[in-house]
């Protein structure tokens, strides 16, 4: 990724230097378990680590040479260790510490990624709880529909990246597992208990059977979860950048005293973070196909994975860091206005009630159908003449003979329409 989308946490994961200190730690924790078992002479790896060093331009300067990373890391570590480097690498593949590496950056990006959507979570917490009975208008195909609050607008993305967090969590223990099982995956020329000492020591689940590679369909899940929450950060982005449309208005990104909208316009204040987010959800979800494409790999391995997860591992996790702490951000500072809220909920002069009507009318007798009709009718009148709903309803002789006024003043409240509020809300965060 590029620096504008670059938080340094992740950066600091996927940088030249850390993936090769990983891979020099797991070559000496396999040596030491070869020390621990007498496959190699003591005191070999104390040795080796004061003297290695890592030298990511050399190791780079080799490859250019050899054309192939591992040799030439090893090289550059046999050029600072000499003659006890050749205790390096016994009957281990490529793979082993490829895969191995892999897997523990994945792992500790999504531990990264676990705290930005506790911090996302926390944000959209308070928003929830603070406008929790904040009338609104519920659209359903862009249309008002009924009344909600938009506490419940917030607490539905709460929901949703509660779920996300459960998905990481699973996706995080999936990707966690280590392969030290040299050629084609069968340890013919290293010891089993090898795999189990580095795995401990890294904190990773030893990969029950690898062909010489770790299966792929861990990093597709993986990469899958991560496509799925870029989809709910732009489900969430979308819903602002709606909101804040000028006809509609009920909330806004903040907007600094300094900040410009437009080199143009200067009365502009436009959702560019909110806009962002989509882009930057495109980003994320495009490296699932290639990561699901990665899973049919020839034989027992090829390496037309490898140079799609050199791209994707960083590009996406670092993209989804910095989408998940704006969201968080443009959350925690978004402007609210329920004044706008409420002269919004009144634009439509009450046909929003209908289907109170509509169920009042079943209850005195009428059938559905009747009335429906009988609804429809009045409400789509009230709407072309921009007129009061209630006034078409009191004057209608059908309804009037049937409900008495004082009734159909009734069933035009909003609280109506709150009143389950507490159990909603009890239920969505009693997690």
């Amino acid at each position: 990724m590029i620096e504008r989308y670059t938080r340094k946490e992740l950066k600091n994961i996927w940088e030249d230097h850390n993936r090769y200190s990983i891979w020099l730690e797991i070559e000496l924790l396999a040596a030491e378990a070869m020390e621990k078992f007498k496959i190699i002479p003591k005191g070999v790896v104390k040795k080796i680590r004061l003297k290695a060093k890592i030298n990511p331009k050399r190791i780079l300067q080799i490859e250019e040479k050899v054309k192939h990373d591992i040799i030439a890391f090893l090289t550059s570590i046999t050029e600072k260790v000499g003659k006890d480097a050749r205790h390096l690498h016994k009957g281990m593949t490529s793979s082993d510490v490829l895969d191995t590496c892999f897997n523990l950056q994945l792992k500790q990006s999504g531990e990264i990624l676990l705290d930005d959507i506790n911090k996302l979570l926390r944000s959209i917490k308070t928003q929830a709880i603070k406008h929790k009975y904040t009338l609104c208008i519920g659209r359903s195909h862009g249309i008002h529909a009924e009344p909600i609050t938009f506490g419940l607008k917030m607490l539905t993305f709460y929901q949703e990246f509660l779920r996300n967090k459960k998905r990481l969590i699973n996706s995080i223990k999936e990707i966690s597992t280590c392969a030290i099982s040299g050629a084609v995956g069968t340890f013919a020329n290293i010891d089993p208990r090898v795999e189990n000492y580095v795995a401990k020591k890294l904190k990773l689940n030893v990969e029950p059977i690898s062909t010489q590679i770790i299966p792929r369909d861990r990093h597709a899940q993986f990469f899958s979860t991560l496509g799925i929450i870029a989809s709910s950060i732009e489900r969430f982005a979308i819903e602002i950048r709606h909101l804040q449309r000028t006809e509609v208005l009920e909330v806004e990104e903040f907007f600094g005293k300094k900040q410009k909208g437009s080199s143009a316009m200067p009365h502009k204040k436009n959702p560019i973070l909110s806009e962002n987010l989509t882009g930057l959800a495109r980003l994320i979800r495009s490296s699932v196909i290639p990561a699901l494409e990665n899973v049919a790999l020839w034989h027992e391995r090829d390496i037309s994975h490898s140079a799609v997860e050199r791209n994707i591992g960083p590009d996406t996790t670092i993209a989804l860091d910095f989408a998940l702490n704006r969201l968080s951000n443009v959350v925690k500072n978004l402007n609210v206005y329920p004044k706008k809220m409420r002269k919004n909920l009144e634009m439509t002069n009450g046909i929003l009630f209908s289907q109170r009507i509509l169920l009042e009318l079943t209850s005195v007798g009428f059938t559905r159908e009747q009335s429906y009709k009988i609804v429809q009718k009045n409400a789509m009148q009230a709407w072309k003449e921009n007129s009061s709903f209630f006034d078409k309803i009191v004057s209608d002789k059908k309804i009037i003979n049937k409900i008495p006024v004082n009734k159909i003043k009734k069933l035009f409240d909003f609280s109506y329409h709150t009143k389950k509020i507490n159990i909603i809300f009890k239920r969505s965060l009693k997690n």
